[in-house]
């Protein structure tokens, strides 16, 4: 099959008023999330985009490689909330693996991200994320559920649990009335 350069504008935040679903992953699909403290760099940053930058976020998942979300950026600025989230998630991350004394991996982990780094004109140091986003606009309910079903069940389809909402980092969770992860906006949209 044929894709011409029309294939890449489909992955732009045209609407920016939309509500998206984002995937975005560890450069070489690195399994970095196998330590607490990284999830936590993800909750933290996305509770602080939640009460600062505008982000409205309706469902999530964390998986060790590799993040879902669907969201709207209230401020009309998709592009730059997710640009903003990524870089400061990145330099976080890279600092706490830099400096934690419980991570085996961490030379190695290192020397991936340099090694992506230096293959990146942009980047001057460390990559910790792919560059892509792939948001996709979600225009109808059918979408929309299609999208959350697929997010809930990424750590089923993976092995990882039996049910949706035994995963630790999914919005599956909040679902069940359990927000004891992190917060998330209500989905009205889900009946």
């Amino acid at each position: 099959m044929y894709f011409s350069g029309a294939m890449s504008r489909n992955y732009k935040f045209h609407n920016k008023t939309g509500l998206y679903f984002v995937s975005f992953a560890t450069v070489n699909w690195i399994d970095v999330f196998t330590r607490q403290v990284y999830f936590d760099i993800l909750v933290e940053s996305i509770s602080y985009c939640r009460e600062n930058k505008g982000m409205e976020l309706y469902c999530y998942c964390f998986m060790s490689n590799h993040v879902h979300f669907i969201f709207r950026s209230a401020d009309d600025q998709p592009s730059e909330l997710l640009r903003d989230f990524k870089k400061y998630t990145s330099r976080k991350l890279i600092q706490v693996i830099e400096n934690n004394p419980q991570e085996s991996r961490k030379e190695w982990l290192l020397r991936m991200f340099k090694r992506a780094g230096k293959k990146n004109a942009t980047t001057t140091h460390y990559q910790f994320w792919q560059q892509h986003n792939k948001p996709i606009e979600l225009w109808s309910e059918k979408v929309i559920k299609q999208k959350v079903d697929y997010i809930h069940n990424n750590p089923v389809r993976s092995g990882f649990v039996i049910n949706p909402e035994d995963w630790k980092y999914s919005s599956a969770r909040n679902y069940q009335d359990d927000f004891t992860v992190l917060e998330i906006d209500e989905p009205g949209f889900i009946q």
